[in-house]
């Protein structure tokens, strides 16, 4: 339990010290003002009253009435409160420091969130450049094996479980259905997580009991990853009726699972990554080369589950778990579902997955429907696959989001106790270290606390020079972006004419039109003036066509369908996606492993038949089993079939293609 301590009833005393102390042992604890819910701090009471007894650190701290734990019982412990920290030679937080609250030459260690080169925090990690500060970020205290020595992990997901299961009571609420959920509120609305454990208890024996709707099918929690956040997660899980099952067995627990339990899955990698070219997971190869791999978890996992807590590690050469192209089919449901559903009293789900609470809180990451974080005060967000748009709302279709990135603070007391523990072995080494010197001359200071040190003496340390590289990446990528696509147009037909007209109709998009007849290319330089014509015969000038292919990011070739493989062999070789509207020929579908390994779209048969037709054929399917119907038989007449004015032939047919694509359909 984790009650305020007692206000003691004297007044708080505020001292300023008229005899500073040496620099090397005095701590300095900031106040946060990040966000106006951040209520934690890096060390509790308890954790200053060791360091002071102990170790005989002088320990400041800045006034703050927001901290969960009140001043007076870091007063208690031996603490001086005081606003000016320039006493102090390590000064230490939760969250990140703003450019203008920074002392220069001090040590700081927070969250810096910088070692992703995360362009929100450049401003921060160019001030610790300029102000020669010795950055430490707690996320890289690591042991041998890289695992996290210094974390809120395990109270990310506690609190990431606690609010998830409040947002399914509310959007089974709003999906028609009241559900034992519904007592379940936001983690903050209790005073520590007994409390909150007490109310998921209570929740559980009603589901126990029958409670749960019968319509909603069997509910299925998957976690992914087996580290802190993950533990964290399940830890309050288990306060319901649960039971776990494997991977394997997901299909069969939607078919037949019981209402009167709630079933947990743990995904683990080898649950869903596999080689591109083997199709095999092996664990030593996917540390090495991450950008090998592929996820099979929108297909293999996701489409069973009904809610998703993800708190796995993600890099951008990481594969991810869902992309935004995989959410729209877990929104589209089969057709079994959609038979004969109710849409008033006891209504069947739209779909299975409804809820997905992203503790990881990475923008695009592995969860990449995820473009944003929520906050505490607006924790939800409904996120619509079919329009990939998102609204504040529990009512409508769409993938309930949570991802809250400071979830823990919504658990002061208990976070602040626990990370305080885990970080305070780490103090005295962290005071080991000197701004003045050169940071790789004190081979003194632990390993683990030089390996977190990103910055030191106005430079990045060597560990994390990498961050330069990856800022040149993203200052690139900015500025292609600020340019614009490149398309590469193949053909001056007819075709290309509507092609064209498109693509240009976007300002940020440039058109660059290859064609061998003069004649066809005036023609389509005379109707639009944006785009930039070359003459080249593409069969004679390969090397050519090759940089033209490496100049563009993608290919739209209108050429003769038997010329589509040796350009989308270019295109692979240089990463290029091509379009064509021809169909798949033999040469061109022996590509495709080259082009999967390549992780290059080739997208053929986008034409008008095959193409706008089976793209008319699958919204017609949708529509029609998003409203219960069902479909026994489909057949498709495309072309030839003109209006009753111009059936002007015996046959009463005419062709939209050259007369010889006939003879040979």
């Amino acid at each position: 339990m984790f009650d305020r301590p007692d206000l003691k009833s004297n007044s708080l005393p505020y001292f300023i010290s008229s005899n500073p102390s040496s620099s090397k042992h005095v701590l300095g604890i900031r106040r946060e003002d990040q966000s106006p819910w951040e209520r934690r701090a890096p060390l509790a009471p308890e954790h200053v009253r060791t360091l002071v007894k102990n170790h005989n650190i002088k320990v400041l701290i800045q006034p703050s009435n927001r901290r969960a734990f009140p001043i007076s019982s870091y007063v208690d412990a031996g603490a001086i409160v005081q606003e000016d920290l320039n006493e102090a030679s390590a000064i230490i937080g939760v969250k990140q420091v703003s450019v203008d609250s920074l002392l220069p030459n001090k040590i700081y260690a927070m969250f810096s969130h910088t070692h992703k080169a995360q362009i929100d925090n450049m401003p921060l990690l160019d001030a610790c450049l300029e102000k020669n500060i010795t950055l430490i970020d707690y996320e890289k205290f690591v042991d041998e094996k890289y695992v996290r020595l210094v974390a809120f992990g395990k109270y990310a997901g506690i609190v990431g479980m606690i609010n998830i299961l409040h947002g399914l009571g509310l959007r089974f609420l709003a999906l028609g259905h009241h559900t034992p959920f519904m007592q379940i509120a936001l983690a903050h609305n209790y005073r520590n997580s007994e409390h909150a454990r007490m109310a998921i208890r209570d929740a559980g024996q009603e589901i126990a009991r029958g409670l749960m709707p019968k319509s909603i099918g069997p509910i299925i929690i998957v976690f992914t990853g087996a580290g802190n956040v993950s533990q964290g997660a399940q830890e309050v899980f288990r306060e319901l009726p649960i039971e776990y099952v494997d991977v394997k067995a997901l299909p069969e627990v939607v078919q037949h699972g019981a209402a009167n339990k709630v079933y947990g899955c743990v995904i683990l990698r080898e649950d869903h990554l596999i080689n591109k070219e083997t199709g095999k997971y092996d664990e030593e190869e996917y540390l090495k080369h991450p950008e090998r791999y592929t996820s099979t978890f929108s297909t293999k996992i996701a489409p069973y589950a009904t809610c998703i807590i993800n708190g796995i590690y993600w890099e951008p050469s990481h594969p991810k778990l869902l992309h935004v192209a995989d959410a729209n089919q877990l929104v589209t449901p089969p057709p079994e579902w959609t038979q004969n559903n109710p849409k008033f009293g006891c209504p069947s789900l739209p779909h299975r997955l409804l809820a997905i609470c992203d503790i990881t809180a990475d923008k695009g990451g592995s969860i990449e429907i995820v473009q944003d974080t929520t906050s505490i005060d607006h924790p939800f967000l409904l996120y619509n696959p079919k329009t990939d748009t998102s609204v504040e709302s529990f009512l409508g279709p769409g993938i309930l989001i949570c991802s809250i990135d400071n979830m823990p603070t919504q658990l002061p007391l208990e976070a602040t106790s626990f990370f305080g523990s885990k970080l305070l072995p780490l103090i005295p080494q962290m005071l080991q270290l000197d701004v003045e010197k050169d940071f790789q001359t004190q081979t003194s200071v632990p390993r683990v606390v030089r390996d977190a040190v990103i910055t030191a003496n106005g430079q990045l340390t060597p560990k994390y020079a990498y961050i330069s590289k990856l800022r040149e990446q993203q200052r690139l990528k900015e500025m292609k972006a600020s340019i614009g696509k490149r398309i590469l147009v193949l053909g001056a037909g007819f075709v290309s004419g509507p092609v064209v007209e498109y693509l240009t109709r976007n300002e940020q998009v440039h058109v660059t039109v290859v064609n061998l007849i003069q004649q066809e290319m005036d023609r389509l330089v005379s109707t639009n003036s944006r785009i930039t014509p070359i003459l080249l015969d593409v069969t004679c000038h390969k090397s050519e066509l090759d940089k033209l292919i490496e100049d563009h990011d993608c290919v739209v070739s209108l050429l003769p369908s038997k010329l589509h493989p040796d350009i989308a062999s270019l295109c692979i070789k240089h990463r290029r996606h091509m379009v064509t509207a021809s169909c798949v020929s033999p040469e061109m579908q022996a590509l495709h492993d080259e082009a999967l390994t390549a992780d290059v779209t080739l997208i053929n048969e986008v034409g008008l038949d095959p193409g706008i037709d089976h793209m008319l054929a699958m919204e017609l399917f949708d529509m029609i089993r998003d409203n219960g119907g069902r479909i026994d038989s489909y057949v498709s007449y495309c072309g030839g079939l003109p209006a009753p004015e111009h059936s002007d032939n015996p046959l009463r047919f005419k062709f939209w293609f050259k007369e010889i694509s006939i003879l040979i359909l």
